[in-house]
């Protein structure tokens, strides 16, 4: 039985280099971070899904979209329970919630208590580790 937790979409380093520009590499295989106010969807007002730009997998939908201010496009809410892997994370000398791709393992960013209800979180996201689709 495959482990729930393994990822589904499995690809060689050199799949994945060939697939991804070299900052959806950095960030999303090598788990890095766009600088604030520089990536892709932070002003996008338009309504549709939000995918990861690894696999496909629907991630959040643009009416869990909030301006939170903090220089990355912000959900308060996945598309279903199933999309995101939460992980601890202690880098940075800091303890934090990063957050993945269920499917693929995307590194794509992290989740904070501090969003607006009705959830109360913030998943803060890296705009490189996106696709959208208009609806």
């Amino acid at each position: 039985m495959r482990d729930a937790r393994a990822p589904k979409v499995i690809k060689t380093d050199a799949e994945w280099r060939a697939q991804l520009s070299p900052e959806q590499y950095r960030i999303t295989r090598e788990h890095g971070t766009e600088r604030a106010f520089t990536g892709p969807f932070l002003a996008n007002k338009k309504e549709g899904t939000y995918e990861c730009v690894c696999c496909g997998r629907a991630l959040f939908r643009s009416d869990s979209k909030f301006d939170s201010g903090c220089g990355w496009p912000s959900y308060f809410a996945a598309i279903d329970d199933e999309a995101i892997r939460e992980i601890e994370d202690r880098s940075h000398f800091m303890v934090r919630t990063e957050i993945r791709c269920a499917d693929c393992d995307a590194h794509l960013g992290h989740v904070f208590p501090d969003g607006p209800p009705p959830t109360g979180l913030r998943y803060c996201l890296n705009g490189h580790a996106m696709t959208f689709t208009e609806d």
